[in-house]
């Protein structure tokens, strides 16, 4: 059973920078996945989607994210990344990542994806 673990998140400054990375369980999983996104929550807030790539590197992101967070991947570590740049108060969340190998799922940052991390937490 494969399982994704969220790393990187902590307490920053506003205008400071993390990177938060999600790492599969099993060896080449996410050279496998169709997409793979980057959510967040708060509590007593939808759970918004931040970033997505597809299996051919092609990436979206929401408008809250565009120009200052860039969604990757390494299949080689098989490890997805979310590099957060100028970060504000407002970015504070649970960050989630999520992926999905089924080839029918249509990627973006609203995907519905089936698998998911357990989160990690970014304070501002």
């Amino acid at each position: 059973h494969v399982q994704l673990v969220e790393s990187g998140g902590g307490s920053v400054q506003a205008r400071r920078s993390l990177r938060l990375s999600c790492a599969a369980s099993a060896s080449g999983y996410v050279a496998s996945t169709k997409c793979m996104n980057w959510f967040r929550q708060t509590p007593g807030k939808e759970r918004e989607g931040v970033a997505s790539i597809g299996s051919d590197g092609t990436t979206i992101y929401a408008d809250s994210a565009e120009g200052r967070f860039t969604i990757s991947k390494d299949n080689a570590k098989n490890t997805l990344y979310l590099q957060m740049n100028s970060l504000e108060p407002e970015d504070t969340a649970t960050y989630y990542c999520a992926a999905s190998r089924n080839p029918l799922v249509r990627c973006g940052v609203h995907a519905h994806l089936g698998l998911w991390g357990q989160g990690t937490q970014v304070t501002v």
